[in-house]
């Protein structure tokens, strides 16, 4: 199954940068390529939610579900239905030195009968520059909404 792996520095602490990311219902507030997600079920720490998205100007929707550890600062999500025949991960937020580093991996399948092969190259470049986009609307609402701190 083709991964992606993707990674930013946030210049906010790590729980603050978790935080915005928790706040899924906000995401369409400040990520370009999210139209609408709505919760359709939360429980405890694991949410199910619905997304609008726009990949180079084409609509897609999927519902996923999502498990938030708050201790280790790490959410794990997977598409229940979809555009995808699979598309799964995680999040990470670890302490840095002057703020956290986020890491956002994404495995994923699509198999598109005949012509697949020949857009294997193209579907890992949509879902890279989509995950790098989300990291960095996620890196930017964050360092606009962290307290100021005078020193790191």
């Amino acid at each position: 199954m083709p991964r992606v792996e993707v990674e930013t520095f946030v210049r906010a602490p790590a729980d603050r940068v978790y935080a915005v990311a928790k706040d899924v219902e906000r995401f369409p507030e400040f990520m370009p390529d999210v139209e609408s997600l709505r919760v359709v079920e939360r429980e405890g720490n694991r949410t199910v939610t619905t997304w609008v998205g726009r990949i180079q100007g084409r609509r897609v929707r999927w519902t996923e579900e999502d498990w938030w550890d708050d201790e280790r600062r790490r959410c794990t999500f997977r598409q229940r239905e979809g555009d995808f025949d699979r598309f799964e991960g995680t999040w990470t937020f670890d302490e840095a030195p002057g703020g956290c580093a986020v890491r956002l991996c994404v495995d994923y399948e699509l198999e598109i009968p005949l012509v697949g092969p020949m857009l294997a190259g193209l579907v890992r470049s949509l879902v890279r520059k989509n995950a790098e986009s989300m990291l960095d609307a996620l890196r930017r609402r964050a360092e606009e909404t962290a307290p100021a701190s005078g020193g790191s």
